[in-house]
């Protein structure tokens, strides 16, 4: 069982940061619109929408705007139509990454996310080039959590949970297979944990050391990348 990455930490703190700022809240409001569209208007009938609306709420983000954003989806409102794109590259110190986004504009989102990558010496890649480092897995992220490994293992074996990374400050992320990602996350709740968050993650499984004197620059270009506007996420295999 692996511990938290560097950067699953930074990220962490981050999204803490950037909901106070807003930021959390056009992230937010982008996905719940595209996860309606794809998926409908019915929290009921959709999982990905009810996990959202569920994230909306721990991020303080009025229902106001849900529903707006819900209702752009399923086109009884005009909006924006955004599609979901994904990058791969490799950043300063060879630092392995998988970028999501969601955009209008596909021109406008790879120009933007290259000329990051190339300012910080580093470079897009072709698919398929990075993503074998990582796993699509669902991530079910628990807080305030007073057990050990072996406890938390017993507890959610049989449940479909392949690694536990263990944080500080009783964090903790169950990592399974995307199919039982809602299977994990009723068992965490059924056991009395605080389920922080459930959502799907490229998880690396090839971790990359990079030297103490460069981790800042590593890190300074994972959150510029994190910034851009059109970006969802930022995965990263830094240890």
């Amino acid at each position: 069982m692996a511990g938290h990455s560097k950067w699953a930490n930074i990220k962490h703190k981050k999204g803490k940061e950037d909901a106070k700022r807003g930021k959390i809240f056009t992230k937010l409001i982008r996905e719940i619109t595209v996860v309606a569209r794809d998926g409908g208007g019915d929290p009921d009938a959709n999982p990905r929408l009810r996990l959202l609306i569920e994230k909306s709420r721990h991020a303080n983000m009025p229902a106001d705007n849900v529903n707006r954003a819900i209702k752009k989806g399923t086109g009884e409102i005009e909006g924006a139509h955004y599609e979901p794109v994904t990058y791969e590259g490799y950043g300063p110190c060879g630092v392995a990454v998988m970028v999501e986004a969601l955009t209008d504009n596909k021109n406008r989102t790879v120009a933007d996310v290259r000329h990051v990558f190339t300012k910080s010496g580093g470079n897009l890649a072709e698919g398929g080039a990075v993503a074998w480092m990582f796993g699509h897995k669902s991530v079910v992220a628990l807080s305030g959590v007073e057990k050990d490994e072996d406890e938390l293992l017993e507890t959610f074996l049989d449940h479909g949970v392949e690694d536990i990374q263990m944080g500080g400050e009783g964090s903790v992320r169950l990592i399974a297979e995307v199919s039982d990602m809602f299977t994990l996350k009723n068992a965490a709740e059924e056991a009395g944990f605080t389920v922080a968050e459930a959502q799907l993650e490229w998880v690396p499984s090839t971790m990359a050391t990079v030297a103490d004197d460069d981790q800042e620059k590593v890190i300074k270009f994972l959150e510029r990348l994190d910034e851009l506007d059109d970006v969802q996420q930022v995965y990263a295999n830094i240890d």
